[in-house]
């Protein structure tokens, strides 16, 4: 019912040493946080990932073939990256539920007081 996908907060070309095919300009990192999306509201999770890969050998680069200066690169670009804050935004059907709701509960409490009656 609910989908989750990610956006891209940054995308970084990086000089060093691609691990498979030893050039030195096809390295690119992208960095990405969650959306998650359902019929009732869009969320933006604190939820990162990163992925690199080399546009020279066309390879994914996972990391555990990175060398020592991938991953100094890599962490330098991560405290780099500012991830968008947490929000929810509520979509159309939940503000309905939410009025029913609150609409219903203040007819129940009126007709146990007696206030109003059938």
């Amino acid at each position: 019912m609910g989908s989750s996908k990610y956006f891209t907060l940054k995308e970084a070309r990086l000089s060093n040493n691609c691990p498979e095919c030893y050039s030195n300009d096809g390295l690119e990192i992208t960095f990405k946080q969650k959306l998650t999306e359902n019929v009732f509201y869009k969320a933006i999770t604190s939820e990162t990932s990163h992925h690199m890969h080399c546009y020279n050998c066309n390879t994914t680069i996972f990391p555990v073939r990175w060398t020592d200066n991938i991953e100094r690169v890599v962490k330098y670009q991560q405290r780099a990256v500012k991830p968008r804050p947490k929000s929810i935004k509520l979509k159309p059907l939940a503000w309905i539920f939410i009025v029913f709701d609150v609409l219903l509960v203040t007819v129940i409490i009126l007709f146990v007081t007696g206030v109003i009656s059938f």
